[in-house]
């Protein structure tokens, strides 16, 4: 990619595509579009922004004819925590598979010089052997909960590959980790877990700690089910205790010496063992990639079945859900106990991808775990 290269960011406004777009510029790529759905980002960044429906096929065919992007990073889909893949199945796979559909295609009817596919590590089985090697690809039963979203993305790999093969085309699948940073969703119903842990974890500080002015200025930025920080103080409890974090105590404390008796609930076992990315660690990646390396670069010269050319981005270190809170617990200062129930489900039992083939590459990630919490939480504080 060269400075003045036009550079499509499908999804700019997510967490994969808004670190995408927040290396491009740091790097001073000066020609950068990115769409958004429903409402233009507040930031000011030196890009152009588009309103683009990325499902509507005749829209993005209008968008590519139009801008003739040079360089596309896929960073677009359709994603939420367990809870959300598990209930909006028919929504998880039409949608993922109808944006990639029709970003691959048009970058190749209009003559795009490389593009960028992000996909999920829950492509990989569910008894999948650990660490995850690209070559585990299809070799399994998929977890259930999350069946819909790994098919598509799995297909979107299948679909680069192929057109690879068969036009000649120059399309590159990454498979990043479980991923954290800004602009994550911490909507406490759709959200991803550890954006969820911090978000629970946060009110359930301010809770034990009567401090309603924090709640207050919580929900009023995120809602939880239209209830916001202007609610009475028995609706705001209600939905803290539907959702997980609620207090044993019949009366609010008035000392500050004083703290209420807080739990906060946490799915599972929290025996799961899960990998966590920084999402701006993900994005010097995927621009390393594009700037450095390309599809004849992901499989050996000798190779006669062309398979598995996807690389994973990951750290190659995991942790459980247990210590992953009891850390963010202790980052955030919350003193209250967790209530980890068993009677809701731990998907994969571990999740950890082997990232021996991006090391191979030319890239490390930087940024480790403790770190990124306290960057994360700092900007949900100040930004979320």
């Amino acid at each position: 990619m060269q400075r003045e290269s036009k550079i499509f960011v499908a999804g700019g406004t997510g967490l994969v595509g808004s670190a995408i777009v927040k290396n491009l510029v740091e790097k001073s790529y000066g020609n950068i579009v990115a769409n958004y759905h429903s409402r233009k980002p507040d930031e000011e960044l030196p890009i152009r922004w588009e309103k683009l429906d990325l499902l509507d096929p005749s829209a993005v065919q209008s968008f590519f004819q139009k801008e003739k992007p040079e360089y596309v990073f896929l960073a677009a889909a359709k994603v939420g925590g367990i809870v959300a893949n598990n209930t909006y199945r028919a929504q998880f796979i039409y949608e993922n598979l109808q944006i990639q559909n029709n970003i691959i295609h048009q970058s190749y009817l209009n003559g795009v010089k490389k593009l960028m596919f992000l996909g999920s590590t829950c492509i990989y089985p569910k008894a999948c052997p650990q660490p995850m090697k690209e070559e585990y690809l299809l070799t399994g039963e998929l977890e259930y909960t999350n069946e819909p979203y790994a098919i598509a993305k799995i297909a979107g790999i299948k679909m680069c590959e192929s057109y690879n093969l068969q036009y000649g085309t120059n399309y590159i699948s990454v498979m990043p980790t479980n991923l954290y940073g800004p602009n994550d969703n911490f909507d406490l119903e759709k959200s991803h877990v550890l954006p969820a842990l911090i978000r629970k974890i946060h009110l359930g500080k301010a809770l034990e700690r009567n401090d309603w002015e924090t709640i207050r200025k919580d929900l009023n930025k995120l809602p939880i089910e239209d209830i916001n920080g202007t609610a009475k103080e028995e609706e705001i409890l209600t939905i803290l205790k539907k959702y997980g974090i609620k207090t044993h105590n019949t009366q609010h404390v008035t000392r500050n010496t004083d703290l209420n008796d807080v739990e906060i609930e946490i799915w599972g076992s929290g025996k799961p063992m899960r990998e966590f990315l920084w999402s701006e660690d993900m994005a010097d990646a995927c621009v390393f990639l594009m700037e450095k390396r390309d599809f004849k670069d992901t499989f050996p010269p000798e190779t006669k079945e062309v398979r598995n050319t996807h690389i994973n981005i990951g750290t190659g270190k995991d942790i459980s859900i247990r210590d992953l809170a009891y850390l963010i617990k202790e980052i955030i200062g919350y003193n209250g106990n967790f209530y980890f129930n068993t009677q809701k489900p731990d998907g994969t039992m571990k999740k950890l991808t082997d990232p021996s083939k991006l090391h191979a590459l030319g890239w490390r990630h930087k940024v480790e775990l403790d770190e990124g919490i306290r960057r994360i939480y700092n900007w949900y504080c100040n930004n979320g």
